[in-house]
């Protein structure tokens, strides 16, 4: 008895599993052809890991975090991101900016870390300017 019940409900969950299997065929069967009447085709496919931005919006807004800092002159800083690593470079012109460009980039969704290579202009420097 318990033989024939073990095998019953294994052959339930089989006929289960080949239903979901069917549906999922059926639904992208139907979306093919509603797409090949269109002429589209659709192919959904993510080059990039779960949670990760592309470089490109990163650097968008980090330039946007950048520009909200009261007082900071971003002019002169360049920014580079590759897979989450932002690179800032260039000048400001005073040293407290420094450390808040820095934390106004870590502030930006995607940013996993951030290399701060700005330095702050010289006193005859920024005074000629």
């Amino acid at each position: 008895m318990n033989k024939n019940g073990a095998n019953g409900t294994i052959g339930a969950m089989v006929v289960v599993a080949m239903a979901c299997c069917a549906a999922g065929a059926n639904n992208a069967s139907a979306q093919t052809a509603a797409n090949g009447a269109a002429g589209v085709s659709v192919l959904s496919v993510s080059a990039s890991t779960p949670g990760t931005r592309p470089d490109t919006s990163v650097v968008r807004d980090v330039r946007r975090a950048l520009r909200r800092v009261p007082d900071l002159d971003d002019s002169d800083i360049h920014i580079r991101v590759s897979h989450g690593v932002v690179t800032l470079t260039g000048s400001v012109p005073e040293t407290w900016q420094i450390s808040r460009s820095a934390n106004a980039a870590r502030s930006v969704l995607g940013v996993r870390t951030v290399r701060n290579r700005l330095k702050a202009q010289k006193g005859d420097e920024a005074a000629s300017e």
